[in-house]
C-alpha cells in the first residue's frame, strides 16, 4: 500500500460491472485506486458507492479510497511509479484503443498495463510484443462474475515476471481464499471486511497468453458443466415426471456429496424459485434459448486445431447453438416421431442415484478433456504449466469451483506428469466403479428420446480411451484406398509407411 497520501497504488480503467467491483475489492484491501471510465456517470457511481460503504462499514477511515479521474493524463499523474493500470474493457479493439490513448498520455516503458477482459490468448501474445517498447503489457484472466470480482475472484495472470512481482501482493490480497486442508472456499460478503485467511486463488500461470488460454479452457469446462446439469434436469422432469422444485431438492442433496459445486448450488436455487408474475416455476417461464459470448467456442476450436479430443465441451457449444433454433424445433417437434414411453415406469429413486453417478463421471470426463487440452497446448507453446496450482486456484472464486477440484489438485501433486486425468488412480477407480450407472443413465435417455449430448459424449470419451484398439485401422485403409494416404503396420517399426495398390495388382509397397 502506498504511504504517500497524494499518490495512488493502482489505476482502474473501465468501470462496468467487473471493473467497478474489482476497484471496490482493491480498496477494501487497503490499496488506493484512481478510477476512469469514458462514461462519467460510472465514475461518479463507483466513487459514491465507495463513500457509502466506507461511511457505513469503515467509520474510522475518512479519506476516500477511490478517486475519479477525468482523463488518462490525470490518472497517470496520480499513480505511484512504476504505474500499474488495470483494464476492464471489452476484448478486441477497445483494449488497443486504451493502450494507444495511454501512450499518447505519456505512459512510461516500465509501467504495467493489465488486461483483465476475456481476450483471445493469441491476441494477448501479439499485444505483449506490440507494446514492448511502450510499457509492460500484462494479462490476467478473471473468473467469478460480479460477486467474485467484488469479494474474491479466481485470477489467472500471465506475462512478464517483472510485472507479476510488482502486482503479486495486490492480486493475492483481492483473490478468493480457500481452506488449505479441505479445499473449500472461505467466503465473506462484507464490504470493508475482506477474507485474509486461507490460500489465495491466484498463481503466476506462465508466459504471455497462457493465463487467458487457461481461462478459455475454464470457460469451456464451464459450458459443459452447465449443460450436464441441464441434461440431468431434463431427464428428471421429462423422464421421471418430477416438478422443477422436486429436482431442486434432488440437486440440493447431490450438492452435499461428491457433486458439491457452485453450479449445482445455484441450479437448485433456480429450480425452487417461483415466477413473481405467474407463480409457476420460474425456470418454466424462461425461454429455452441460451446465449454465449464465444469463449466456449474458442475452446472447441482450439481442441480441433491441436488435435485434442474434447467432445463434451464441443457438444455443450452445439447444445447452445441448437437451443437458438427455436422455430425449427417447434416445427419439427410436430413432425419427427419419438419413443412412446418415458421413464415413469422405472424405479425413480434407483434412477436418481444412477444419474447422480453418471453426472459425476461425466464431470470428471469433462475436466479430463480440459486438462488434456491445456497439457497439449503447453507442449506446443513451450509453457511450463503447473496443473496442481491451476486446479487449486479454481477451488474458489470462479464459476466452476467444485469440491472434487481438491482431488484433482492432489492427483497432480502426486503425479505432475499426468497425460490424462483419467490416469490418476482416484478417478480411474471412481469411474470404473460408477460406469455401469453411467451407462444406464445414457441408455434410458436414448430409449426415452431425451437428448443428453454431453453425458453421452463424455461416456464415449471414456470408452474410447478404454479401448486398446479403435476402428481407425479401417478408416486409414479407406484413406489409403481413395487417396493413397498410406498407413503404418502393427508388425513394423513406428513411422514406416505403406501403400496398397488398390486399383492394380494389390501389391504392398513401402513408401
Amino acid at each position: 500500500m502506498n504511504n504517500q497520501s497524494n499518490l495512488y497504488d493502482i489505476g482502474v480503467i473501465g468501470l462496468g460491472v467487473m471493473g467497478k467491483n474489482l476497484a471496490l475489492n482493491i480498496a477494501d484491501n487497503q490499496y488506493r485506486v484512481a478510477a476512469f471510465d469514458l462514461d462519467e456517470l460510472k465514475v461518479q457511481d463507483t466513487v459514491l458507492q465507495e463513500e457509502l460503504e466506507r461511511k457505513r462499514y469503515l467509520k474510522k477511515i475518512t479519506e476516500p479510497r477511490i478517486e475519479g479521474c477525468n482523463n488518462f493524463s490525470e490518472m497517470l499523474s496520480k499513480l505511484e511509479k512504476p504505474r500499474v493500470l488495470l483494464l476492464s474493457v471489452p476484448a478486441g479493439a477497445p483494449v488497443d484503443g486504451v493502450c494507444q490513448s495511454l501512450i499518447e498520455a505519456g505512459i512510461d516503458s516500465d509501467d504495467i498495463v493489465i488486461d483483465t477482459g476475456n481476450s483471445l490468448w493469441t491476441d494477448t501474445v501479439e499485444r505483449e510484443q506490440r507494446y514492448a517498447n511502450d510499457f509492460l503489457f500484462f494479462s490476467c484472466a478473471v473468473s467469478g462474475g460480479e460477486v467474485g470480482a467484488r469479494f474474491g475472484p479466481s485470477l489467472m495472470p500471465s506475462g512478464s515476471l517483472k510485472a507479476w512481482n510488482r502486482i503479486e501482493p495486490i492480486w493475492q490480497a483481492i483473490a478468493a481464499k480457500v481452506d488449505a486442508k479441505t479445499g473449500l472456499p472461505i467466503e465473506r460478503f462484507e464490504p470493508g471486511n475482506p477474507v485474509k485467511e486461507g490460500e489465495p486463488c491466484t498463481t503466476y500461470i506462465g508466459p504471455a497468453g497462457s493465463g487467458h488460454y487457461v481461462k478459455m479452457v475454464h470457460n469451456g469446462i464451464e459450458y459443459a458443466d452447465m449443460q450436464l446439469i441441464c441434461e440431468a434436469y431434463q431427464l428428471l422432469t421429462q423422464g421421471l415426471g418430477l416438478t422443477a422444485s422436486e429436482v431442486g431438492e434432488v440437486f440440493e442433496r447431490w450438492n452435499k456429496g461428491s457433486l458439491n459445486s457452485y453450479l449445482m448450488e445455484i441450479s437448485a436455487d433456480i429450480l425452487k424459485q417461483a415466477d413473481p408474475l405467474t407463480g409457476a416455476p420460474l425456470v418454466e417461464m424462461i425461454l429455452d434459448k441460451a446465449g454465449q459470448k464465444g469463449t466456449g467456442l474458442w475452446t472447441a476450436v482450439s481442441s480441433l486445431q491441436i488435435g485434442c479430443p474434447a467432445p463434451t465441451i464441443a457438444e455443450a457449444v452445439y447444445a447452445r447453438a441448437l437451443s437458438t433454433q427455436k422455430t425449427q424445433r417447434q416445427q419439427l417437434s410436430q413432425r419427427l416421431l419419438g419413443p412412446t414411453k418415458n421413464l415413469v415406469s422405472i424405479d425413480k429413486q434407483a434412477f436418481i442415484e444412477q444419474l447422480e453417478s453418471a453426472l459425476y463421471c461425466a464431470k470428471v470426463s469433462c475436466y479430463a478433456q480440459g486438462f488434456q487440452l491445456m497439457t497439449m497446448q503447453a507442449k506446443e507453446q513451450g509453457w511450463q504449466l503447473d496443473f496442481a496450482e491451476i486446479a487449486k486456484i479454481w477451488r474458489a472464486g470462479c464459476i466452476i469451483r467444485a469440491k472434487f477440484l481438491q482431488s484433482i489438485t492432489q492427483a497432480y501433486q502426486q503425479d505432475g506428469e499426468l497425460e490424462n486425468l483419467l490416469m490418476a488412480d482416484t478417478f480411474a477407480k471412481a469411474l470404473s466403479e460408477k460406469q455401469q450407472d453411467w451407462r444406464v443413465a445414457v441408455s434410458q435417455a436414448v430409449l426415452s428420446g431425451i437428448p443428453a449430448p454431453c453425458i453421452s459424449s463424455a461416456l464415449a470419451y471414456y470408452d474410447s480411451y478404454r479401448c486398446k484398439t479403435l476402428p481407425a485401422s479401417l478408416l486409414q485403409g479407406q484413406r489409403d484406398y481413395f487417396g493413397a494416404h498410406t498407413f503404418e503396420r502393427i508388425d513394423k517399426p513406428v513411422g514406416e509407411k505403406y501403400h496398397l495398390n488398390w486399383s492394380g495388382d494389390r501389391s504392398l509397397n513401402k513408401v
